[in-house]
């Protein structure tokens, strides 16, 4: 199944908010709170590339307190 890791980095404080959207979200399977240079990751699966992309780009990417994020497609 297509698939990606994105790690995002928030605005202060804003983490607990953004891991309860992203855990709401279609295609959105695990999120994780984490310590270091970001501050979430989360794991994007759906039925084709495509449909991973659009969820990365148009919802992930869009949440209000999202300072960047970095994209890693999983290899099949």
């Amino acid at each position: 199944m297509p698939g990606a890791f994105v790690l995002l980095n928030t605005e202060l404080g804003s983490e607990d908010s953004i891991v309860k959207e992203l855990r709401n979200l279609e295609g959105v399977k695990e999120v994780f709170q984490v310590y270091g240079v970001y501050d979430i990751i989360a794991k994007v699966e759906s039925d084709t590339m495509d449909k991973v992309k659009e969820i990365i780009t148009w919802k992930l990417r869009k949440l209000p307190g999202v300072k960047s994020t970095l994209t890693m497609i999983v290899m099949e």
